[in-house]
């Protein structure tokens, strides 16, 4: 354990970052199985409204640099995509 007291403080930083962080994370990834689960249930509508609730969520954590932008709009190209494929 530190000593000195900013690293003190320090350390109480880093484990309450790191929960809202992996807490962050954790949501991304259902909102996306979510997506997923729809689409092999083909049910577009489903897929749809699951999507229009996770761009939202990939959009703001690639912005506080939670996860990297390429990552989210990757994820926001390949479900739409896919989703299209669907109702087609």
């Amino acid at each position: 354990m530190a000593n000195i007291k900013s690293a003190r403080k320090r350390a109480k930083q880093a484990v309450k970052r790191n929960e809202r962080n992996t807490s962050a994370k954790s949501m991304i990834r259902t909102a996306v199985k979510k997506v997923v689960l729809a689409i092999d249930n083909k049910d577009a509508e489903a897929a749809r409204a699951a999507l229009l609730a996770a761009e939202p969520l990939l959009d703001r954590y690639s912005s506080r640099g939670l996860i990297h932008r390429n990552k989210a709009a990757r994820h926001k190209s390949r479900l739409s995509a896919k989703i299209k494929a669907l109702a087609a």
